[in-house]
C-alpha cells in the first residue's frame, strides 16, 4: 500500500510545500509531540488490534499455501507444466507480498511515524509494493489468455505454451512490471514536518509522495486503467468465450452419446467444475482488487478533504489493505487447491501421503506398446492432458474410469490421420485440472 491516512489530511505543513506558507501562531507554543499529533494524526492507526489479528491470519495462511506451491513445483518434475509456472510466480509475488510487504505494513500501523529505513527504504517499499501488484495482474491476465488458447485453439497450443516460451514470457512479465512500477516509486520520499518559525520537527519524517500532486494524480489513474479495467474487462471475455465453447462441445456431446449413460454424469461434472472455477477466478479478481484501486483513486481525484470524505476515505484505505492481502493468501486456494493433483502433492508434501500414492508420480501406463497402437495413442493422450492440465487427476478408481473413458472416445473416431486433441473427448476435462 502507498497511503498511510496521514496523507490525506490537507492542507498541512506536511502536506506539499505550498502549505509552508500557513502558519498557526499556536504552533509556537506546542510541544513536538502536540504538533506530530496535529499534523500527522495519531502514532498508532485506530482499530490496530484487530486488523493486526486480522493480517497475522491471512500471513499464516497465504504464507503457508503459497509455499507449499512453489515447493510442489519445484520438488516433482512432474508438476513443471507451463500453467503451473504461472502459478509459481504468481506464488513468489504473492510470498514476496506477505513476508515483506505485510510486516511493512503493520509496523506502520503501530508507529504511522516515523518511518525508519530512510530514503532507500521508502523508494524500495514502493518499488516492492508497486512490482509485486503488476506482476499479480500480468500473471493472472497472461494465464487466463493462455488458458483460452489452450481450450479453444488446443493446436495452437502445442506450439505456442511451452515451457520455454513460458519462461521467456515470465522473463518479461517481471521486466515490465519494474519498468512500470518506476513512475509511481519516483514519486515518493521522505517529507518531514516543517513548521515556519520553528523549523522541521523532529521524528515526523513520513515516506510519502513528495513530487507534484497532478503527476501522482496521472500515475495512480493510468495504472488503475491499464493494469485493473483492462485486465479485468479481458479476463472477463476471455473466459465467456470460454465458457460458451465449453458449453457447446458438451452439448454437442451430449447428443452424439444420449446412450453412452456412464459417460454423462462426468461430463457434466466437469463442464460444472470449469464453469464454477472460470466464475470465482474472475469475481475473486475483481473483488480483491476493486477496494486497492478505489482506495488510490480515491485519494487522487478528491481535492477538498471534508470530515465525511476523510471518514469515507479511511474505511476504504482499511478494507483495501484486508482485501489487498487477503487476494494474496486466497491464490492458492483459487488456483492450486481446485486441482485434484496439486492436492495430493500438497499431502505428499505435508506427509499426510506416502509419495507412492500419489497418481502422477506412477509409472506411464502401456509405455511398451507403440505409439501406433490404440494404447499407445492414448498414451500420448495422457500426456498431453497432464501438460495442458486437462485429463485424469483422481485416485486410482477415477484413473480407470478417465482410461475407460478415453477409450470409448477412441472407439468412435477415425484413427487414421486424424487429430487426436481434437476430438470429442479432449477438451472437456480441461476443468478437472
Amino acid at each position: 500500500m502507498n497511503l498511510s491516512l496521514g496523507e490525506a489530511r490537507s492542507p498541512s505543513p506536511c502536506n506539499g510545500s505550498e502549505a509552508l506558507g500557513h502558519f498557526d501562531p499556536e504552533d509556537l507554543n506546542l510541544t513536538d509531540e502536540a504538533l506530530r499529533l496535529k499534523y500527522l494524526g495519531p502514532q498508532q492507526t485506530e482499530l490496530f488490534a484487530p486488523i493486526c489479528a486480522t493480517y497475522l491470519l491471512i500471513f499464516v495462511v497465504g504464507t503457508m499455501g503459497n509455499g507449499l506451491t512453489c515447493l510442489v513445483i519445484l520438488r516433482h518434475k512432474a508438476m513443471r507444466t507451463p500453467t503451473n509456472f504461472y502459478l509459481f510466480s504468481l506464488a513468489v509475488s504473492d510470498l514476496l507480498t506477505l513476508l515483506v510487504g505485510l510486516p511493512l505494513e503493520l509496523y506502520e500501523m503501530w508507529h504511522n511515524y516515523p518511518f525508519l529505513l530512510g530514503v532507500g527504504g521508502c523508494y524500495f517499499r514502493t518499488l516492492l509494493f508497486e512490482t509485486v501488484c503488476l506482476a499479480s495482474v500480468l500473471n493472472v491476465t497472461t494465464l487466463s489468455v493462455e488458458r483460452y488458447i489452450a481450450v479453444v485453439h488446443p493446436f495452437q497450443a502445442r506450439t505456442v505454451v511451452t515451457r520455454a516460451n513460458v519462461r521467456r514470457r515470465l522473463g518479461a512479465i517481471w521486466g515490465l512490471a519494474l519498468l512500470c512500477s518506476l513512475p509511481n516509486t519516483s514519486l515518493h520520499g521522505l517529507q518531514q514536518l516543517h513548521v515556519p518559525c520553528r523549523g522541521p520537527v523532529p521524528d515526523s519524517a513520513v515516506c510519502m509522495v513528495v513530487r507534484p500532486r497532478a503527476l501522482y494524480n496521472l500515475v495512480v489513474q493510468a495504472t488503475a486503467l491499464l493494469f485493473f479495467c483492462l485486465p479485468m474487462a479481458t479476463i472477463s471475455v476471455l473466459y465467456l468465450l470460454v465458457g460458451l465453447r465449453l458449453k457447446q462441445e458438451a452439448k454437442g456431446k451430449g447428443i452424439r452419446v444420449a446412450s453412452d449413460t456412464p459417460r454423462v454424469p462426468l461430463q457434466d461434472r466437469g463442464r460444472r467444475q470449469v464453469t464454477k472455477m472460470l466464475y470465482v477466478l474472475v469475481v475473486v479478481f475483481g473483488i480483491c482488487w476493486a477496494p486497492f484501486h478505489a482506495d488510490r483513486l480515491m485519494w487522487s481525484l478528491v481535492s477538498h478533504w471534508t470530515e465525511g470524505l476523510l471518514l469515507a476515505f479511511q474505511c476504504v484505505h482499511l478494507v483495501s489493505g484486508v482485501f489487498f492481502y487477503l487476494g494474496s493468501a486466497v491464490n492458492p486456494v483459487l488456483y492450486s487447491l481446485m486441482s485434484t493433483r496439486f492436492q495430493e502433492t500438497f499431502r505428499e508434501a505435508l506427509g499426510l501421503v506416502s509419495q507412492k500414492h500419489v497418481l502422477w508420480a506412477a509409472p506411464t501406463i502401456h509405455t511398451h506398446l507403440p505409439a501406433s497402437s490404440p494404447a499407445g495413442i492414448l498414451t500420448k493422450l495422457k500426456g498431453l492432458g497432464q501438460w495442458y492440465g486437462w485429463g485424469y487427476n483422481g485416485g486410482p478408481e477415477a484413473a480407470a474410469h478417465f482410461l475407460q473413458h478415453m477409450q470409448e472416445c477412441l472407439g468412435s473416431l477415425n484413427l487414421t490421420r486424424k487429430p487426436l486433441v481434437d476430438s470429442a473427448c479432449g477438451r472437456h476435462s480441461d476443468n478437472t485440472c
